[in-house]
């Protein structure tokens, strides 16, 4: 009798040990899996082996809201949201436009940044002002992005040549050496890459489309609890001031308010 006591009492503390650890398998442990490309500068880049920019650190600050640790993962802007999908990620920081399309898969949080699809040529390039002038040329655009179909969508007779990239590496290059006739991208992200670069490229009108940016979460109860925690942190550092400061830092400008806002 004594013995199978023992035994009970024995299977008791193994059945708790195997209860705790399923719990912190299932969610417990307060990790945020992020994807970025790693390579979208100013927002997700790598610095040697460090990962910078205004959405890693918009991120961070989130974090640190909430107690969590961040587990980056980084791909090719087209593999993100497949990853997402198959829930591999628990969102993606890489300025994710929010659209009808991807609402229907996705739930957002609310903007954290607003982004201007705007077109890029060579300084001395006089002939493109505006994408009514792009009929018969090339644009660069990153694969996947929203500013590719952004584009697509002024074109319906399918007049210009969009010839797609994996990551920006080189885009802005081929727009300055002539190889492209420009390039199209968030006008916030253009602004800081022609700064940087020094390359002799102008901004060629005005952005054709403005769009909010968002965090996007897989349509479930766990990940519909993580966003309202972490839309709750958004707000926090909206009113606080943290989201225009970082803005600042990167843009020297506040790029968290809509553009009638500002």
């Amino acid at each position: 009798m004594r013995r199978k006591g023992w035994l009970v009492g024995l299977l008791t503390v193994m059945a708790l040990v195997v209860t705790a650890c399923g719990q912190s398998a299932s969610g417990d442990e307060k990790v945020l899996r992020v994807g970025a490309t790693g390579q979208s500068y100013p927002f997700a880049y790598k610095e040697g082996e460090e990962l910078k920019g205004f959405d890693v650190e918009v991120m961070e600050a989130v974090a640190d809201k909430l107690g969590y640790e961040l587990e980056w993962q980084l791909t090719e802007f087209s593999g993100l949201m497949g990853q997402l999908e198959a829930g591999k990620l628990d969102t993606i920081a890489n300025q994710v436009a929010v659209t009808e399309e991807r609402k229907e898969k996705y739930n957002f949080t609310d903007p954290y940044a607003y982004a201007g699809s705007q077109i890029v040529v060579k300084e001395d390039n006089k002939t493109i002002n505006s994408v009514d002038d792009l009929a018969g040329k090339t644009v660069a655009a990153v694969l996947g992005s929203n500013h590719a179909k952004n584009l697509e969508k002024q074109d319906p007779d399918k007049k210009i040549k969009i010839r797609t990239y994996e990551t920006q590496e080189g885009t802005l290059n081929d727009v300055a050496y002539g190889r492209v006739d420009a390039y199209v991208n968030a006008r916030s992200v253009l602004i800081a890459q022609i700064e940087k670069s020094e390359l002799p490229l102008r901004l060629a009108g005005d952005p054709f489309v403005y769009e909010e940016v968002a965090l996007p979460f897989k349509k479930d109860e766990a990940h519909d609890e993580m966003r309202e925690k972490v839309d709750q942190a958004l707000a926090e550092l909206r009113e606080d001031g943290t989201l225009q400061t970082l803005s600042e830092k990167y843009f020297k400008d506040d790029v968290t308010v809509k553009k009638e806002e500002e």
